[in-house]
């Protein structure tokens, strides 16, 4: 897998084994960044990556200039391939180990963008839009094959690739200004 654009834009990065981790396709990531550079200036925003698999969506983040990024992944043989990945970078984003769902809830600093791919049938997205109610503080982004209830959050936009949706939305409380 290679970083679609910004300052690490072509370098390679190790996937995961793909029976665990299901990896975001390059022209997904490169649609997803782009929308989001319309919406907003990635100089001084934070991102989460809250099931981060190979790694890939937090490094795509920094290497685009978002000034934090963060990665949450709790399967061990997955971390070890994204601390060797973060390894290759300077400024790399911070790996946090341990089950999303439980860190978020814990967590107090608030994300311009959080990012949420969770397995897609563990039935859990209704859930991590809960635990991150408080540190959401912008745009929230679900990949997603089945309809989600986003009770409390407004959709922005949606686009289908294949199966798949990404679901651009943001708190009911949110102002862009």
């Amino acid at each position: 897998m290679n970083i679609t654009a910004g300052k690490f834009k072509g370098q390679k990065i190790i996937a995961p084994d793909e029976k665990i981790t299901r990896p975001t396709l390059s022209k997904v990531r490169m649609s997803i960044f782009n929308t989001l550079q319309a919406m907003m200036d990635f100089d001084g925003a934070s991102f989460l990556d809250m099931y981060a698999g190979s790694g890939i969506m937090a490094l795509e983040a920094v290497s685009r200039g978002f000034s934090k990024s963060v990665a949450i992944e709790k399967h061990p043989k997955v971390i070890q391939v994204i601390k060797n990945n973060y390894k290759k970078f300077q400024n790399a984003p911070e790996l946090i180990t341990g089950d999303s769902l439980k860190v978020t809830e814990k967590m107090n600093e608030k994300f311009d963008v959080i990012y949420i791919d969770p397995p897609y049938f563990a039935g859990i997205y209704e859930q991590s839009l809960k635990s991150i109610k408080h540190i959401a503080k912008g745009i929230v982004i679900l990949e997603h094959v089945n309809e989600i209830d986003t009770s409390g959050y407004e959709i922005i936009k949606q686009k289908k690739y294949g199966d798949k949706y990404i679901t651009f939305i943001h708190p009911m409380n949110y102002s862009n200004s």
